[in-house]
């Protein structure tokens, strides 16, 4: 692939231009399309999206039930915490609440950015980090995605880390790491390119303050309520399968979803709404094994001691990591472009983000949302199994492909690092 080489007018150029428009764009969504509830039904531009999930459980605060103390939640604290927050200071209407959450996933998008810019700029060229931050900020599924979920907020965490990494601000780095992995443990794969770019005693000192970090958050819900602080840690481990290759071979159909309101008001609810599944054919354990072997031959033969390499690095950890488990989620997507952007910053790493995202809105929700005759189900027999089968071989096709090329650079000849501060 041929690096690019450009130059952009002053225009195109402004970083703070950029920044108005990308707000105003979204901004003005929000007031075209804005969400709300009739009947128990959500509008506008939420649809498609967890939302209004998210605010039944956090609307429970009206009854005097919190997270973590009175139900539990599937992912770290950082999301049901801040979410519940706002509903506590006034933004109990859905309408309120959803656009107030927006305007939080909005901040974490400018963050998101502004850091491929950012490192953009770095690892290639200023040219190139701004033309980094157009393409971005013309993609479609970013800006779909911040309506639907919270990926956006680890997202700009784990490219807060990544930055200070590069830059050699380690514990700045590390504390972002903490505080991504406080929405998602996502970040924690970053270890890898620590560990395989630094210092022992760098890498030692770095993973000590973001797992000590996080720990600290975690004491006081474990005071609160174990059982529940230990479901939020491994409910999504414990899913069985859905959305890959793995729950084809299971036979599981459905998508990763949890059970009702009421099953997240006991410990034992986790497994409610996973009871009907099959077990896994290839158990976890085989599956990260192997791919724990191919991490370890990527370490061991990596050439590249660059900034470029170590962005590699990460996207191949994060890549592999989707590879391996046992499901898979559309909007994870947003995670990997940025990635890809800055590592493949040429016309085919875009096409690569452009056809990854087509087929993470072909499987949700133009396919899923027509399964409501098969109670969610992608049941074989279907006119829509075959379809769903095939997006599912493409987009693991796919993300083996970027794996390969994430890896190519890995194995091409960097400058060598110079930083080795310990901040």
């Amino acid at each position: 692939m041929r690096e690019p080489s450009l130059t952009l007018p002053g225009l195109l150029g402004d970083i703070r231009l950029l920044v108005i428009l990308f707000v105003a764009f979204r901004v003005l969504l929000l007031l075209a399309y804005p969400p709300f509830l009739i009947g128990g039904e959500e509008r506008g531009i939420g649809v498609g999206g967890d939302r209004v999930y998210h605010y039944a459980l956090v609307a429970q605060a009206k009854d005097n039930l919190y997270p973590f103390r009175d139900w539990w939640s599937e992912f770290p604290p950082a999301w049901y915490l801040t979410t519940t927050g706002l509903y506590a200071i006034g933004a109990k209407s859905y309408d309120t609440w959803s656009m107030a959450v927006a305007l939080l996933c909005l901040l974490s998008e400018v963050g998101i950015l502004v850091l491929i810019r950012r490192i953009g700029a770095r690892l290639h060229s200023p040219n190139t980090g701004m033309a980094l931050a157009w393409v971005y900020a013309l993609m479609a599924a970013p800006a779909i995605y911040m309506w639907w979920n919270f990926d956006s907020w680890m997202t700009f965490f784990l490219l807060l880390g990544l930055w200070g990494l590069l830059e050699g601000k380690y514990t700045r780095s590390a504390l972002a790491v903490a505080a991504g992995a406080l929405v998602k443990f996502v970040p924690f794969l970053i270890f890898g390119a620590v560990l395989r770019f630094r210092t022992l005693k760098q890498a030692a000192l770095y993973i000590a303050v973001a797992v000590g970090v996080f720990a600290l958050a975690y004491g006081p819900l474990f005071a609160l309520r174990a059982d529940f602080a230990l479901i939020s840690l491994t409910a999504q481990f414990n899913k069985p399968s859905y959305q890959t290759v793995w729950a084809l071979l299971d036979h599981n159909y459905g998508t990763g979803n949890f059970g009702t309101l009421e099953s997240h008001l006991t410990a034992s609810g986790v497994t409610d709404g996973v009871r009907d599944k099959n077990p896994p054919v290839i158990p976890g354990a085989l599956r990260l094994g192997v791919v724990a072997l191919i991490g370890l031959g990527i370490f061991v033969t990596t050439k590249r001691r660059d900034d470029v390499g170590v962005v590699a690095f990460v996207g191949v950890t994060l890549v592999l990591f989707y590879l391996q488990s046992q499901g898979w989620s559309p909007q994870w997507v947003s995670q990997i472009l940025p990635l890809i952007l800055l590592v493949l910053p040429t016309r085919d790493g875009v096409l690569i983000g452009v056809v990854l995202s087509l087929l993470a809105f072909a499987e949700y929700p133009f396919l899923f949302v027509r399964t409501g005759d098969t109670g969610g189900l992608m049941l074989p027999g279907t006119a829509l199994f075959m379809p769903w089968v095939l997006v599912v071989l493409l987009r693991t096709g796919l993300l083996v492909l970027v794996a390969g090329l994430f890896y190519a650079k890995l194995r091409q000849a960097g400058r060598i690092l110079s930083i080795t501060s310990s901040r």
